[in-house]
């Protein structure tokens, strides 16, 4: 079984929930205390073994590219002001891994955009796909748990988190088997479903192990049911063939970054952990409590 040693990213959407902040910069690049919610994933995959990312991007989505390169410019002023602390911070984000891009040029769903990255794969290399919105505090990062899992069986795994059954029709939900610790053998899954017919509220949250034979799979499609060419479609068709998909309710609180009220959630869950203004956040809490 090879590792697991590249990450997709597709980060091409438009991030049209948060405009205006959106019309000008990438939603990945909103910030969440003091680094965008995209530097957070990568060092968690980082952190989980992946060694490359490849980003898939869009028209608008340069800022991504300009974060994780090397600025000549800056480094050089933040020698010159002798602001060494900075300049570490700057050097470690050129430096979490090796990074490419692709682009998709025109938006025909999130199966699409990781078929646009395909050549940068290996016919016979698993790879990590990572959507923008996956924020998680969490003891242990879920994309070691996502992992764990696949070296478990070798089969494509599926990130999961309960959500309230009122929101089922925001995500892709499974049915499966339980096999404990949060493991599940999936049977169905059903890309938006109405809430009453929704098998159960386990939501995909946008972090999955996809193999080989999912690329193969996507590479077949023309599109899907949605009219787009969906990670969704492609995991049903497999499960029509009984092709085996796992899936791994992640411990921990996902913080999905794609709404408003989360995304000022997680800035304040991180803030409240940031050791400069943790305690003058929490002050703050306190008084407005009050």
């Amino acid at each position: 079984m090879k590792k697991i040693r590249k990450a997709i990213f597709p980060v091409a959407g438009f991030g049209t929930r948060f405009l205006p902040a959106t019309k000008a910069q990438p939603k990945e690049m909103l910030m969440v205390v003091d680094k965008p919610v995209i530097q957070y994933l990568v060092e968690q995959a980082v952190a989980a073994g992946i060694e490359e990312i490849i980003f898939v991007t869009g028209r608008g989505k340069r800022a991504i590219e300009d974060h994780f390169d090397y600025s000549f410019e800056l480094e050089k002023t933040l020698v010159e002001k002798n602001k060494l602390d900075l300049l570490q911070k700057v050097k470690e984000i050129e430096n979490l891994a090796k990074f490419s891009y692709v682009r998709q040029p025109i938006p025909l769903g999130d199966g699409h955009a990781v078929l646009c990255a395909a050549h940068l794969v290996e016919e016979d290399e698993p790879v990590l796909i990572m959507f923008g919105d996956t924020l998680y505090d969490a003891a242990v990062p879920p994309i070691k748990q996502v992992i764990d899992l696949y070296e478990k069986y070798g089969d494509p795994v599926v990130g999961l988190s309960e959500v309230d059954k009122s929101e089922v029709n925001r995500y892709g939900v499974i049915s499966g088997t339980d096999l404990g610790e949060g493991n599940f053998e999936i049977k169905k899954f059903i890309e938006k479903p109405k809430v009453e017919e929704a098998p159960s509220n386990l939501a995909a949250v946008g972090i999955y192990v996809i193999t080989p034979e999912v690329l193969t799979v996507l590479g077949t499609m023309q599109s899907g049911k949605s009219g787009e060419i969906r990670l969704a479609d492609a995991f049903d068709l497999m499960l029509e063939n009984n092709r085996p998909l796992y899936g791994k309710k992640i411990e921990g609180e996902w913080l999905d970054t794609g709404n408003k009220f989360n995304f000022l959630k997680a800035s304040i869950k991180f803030g409240l952990k940031d050791e400069e203004i943790g305690k003058d956040l929490q002050k703050l809490i306190n008084e407005l409590a009050k």
